[in-house]
């Protein structure tokens, strides 16, 4: 397949890229700056002149969501960078000579918002924060797609462990200083994924046809907070026991601690039945992987 990747430089897109590669596909990157890509690359504004070339889209656009204070300029650029860059790819759809067959496109589980201790699956209704509320509309950009006879899949995606960044890059550093303990009360679940997983799932829902609709892209077993600290001492031959107390996180980071104070138990029950097997379901192994990276 052609496959044309939206969010081809972030943490989840750049391995993407070789997993693709690495089976078989093609791909076209779309870039902010084209000229820079390692791969062919086109701007923002050439989409619709090349949607008619591609077998399928995966679309990863996005600015971060933990990168801070959640302003409200700051929230204005989480949500219109997601749903209008989705829009922008369905219009391109709409207006193709041929269409591409398929879509996955990014969500989160920040769909659920908050969930305290139940288990949550796909058919789980949506919360009402506000990263609930940036998923509903980011979702439903893309499942217009729909109508025009695209298959569209919605990986619902929890916090992607890489050793190139992201939430467990943050980590290293005061773990390994000894400075390393749970967030807040450490009984919040926290929904993972290794990034060979996240990239194995796209992979699959791009070759499955069956696969469509809402996939929660998170390891079979999600842990609690403390847990996944604890986890990630024993990993680095570290203690892991100086809590960071949930009232200076709201303090420095306002609503955007939320996301860190508060998680869902986010099972991956549509990829199961869908038949994929997981690389790294356990998170003390796929710790040692990322950190043996």
């Amino acid at each position: 397949m052609h496959v044309l990747v939206t969010g081809a430089t972030g943490l989840v897109g750049r391995p993407l890229l070789r997993a693709l590669a690495a089976a078989g596909h093609a791909v076209t990157a779309v870039s902010r700056t084209p000229g820079r890509a390692p791969l062919r690359a086109v701007g923002w504004d050439e989409v619709p002149d090349v949607i008619s070339e591609v077998d399928a889209v995966v679309n990863l656009a996005g600015e971060p969501v933990a990168a801070g204070r959640w302003t409200d300029e700051r929230k204005h650029a989480i949500r219109a960078s997601r749903v209008d860059a989705t829009r922008a790819l369905v219009q391109a759809m709409r207006g193709a000579a041929k269409r591409p067959s398929v879509l996955i496109n990014a969500s989160a589980t920040g769909y659920y918002g908050p969930c305290g201790d139940e288990v949550v699956d796909e058919a789980h209704a949506a919360g009402g924060d506000f990263l609930a509320g940036v998923c509903r509309a980011w979702e439903a950009e893309a499942a217009a797609a729909e109508a025009l006879g695209v298959r569209v899949v919605r990986l619902r995606t929890g916090i992607v462990l890489s050793a190139d960044g992201g939430a467990l890059g943050r980590m290293l550093a005061p773990f390994r200083a000894c400075l390393g303990g749970p967030i807040g009360s450490g009984k919040q679940w926290m929904p993972w994924i290794h990034v060979d997983d996240e990239c194995g799932l796209v992979v699959a829902a791009l070759a499955g046809d069956t696969w469509r609709g809402a996939v929660n892209a998170t390891a079979p077993e999600p842990v609690r907070n403390r847990d996944f600290a604890h986890a990630l001492g024993r990993a680095l031959d570290r203690p892991a026991v100086l809590p960071l107390p949930g009232i200076v996180l709201r303090v420095a980071l306002g609503e955007m601690a939320t996301i860190l104070l508060t998680g869902q138990r986010a099972v991956p029950a549509a990829a199961l039945q869908y038949g994929y097997d997981f690389k790294h379901p356990t998170l003390p192994e796929a710790l040692a992987d990322c950190l043996a990276r």
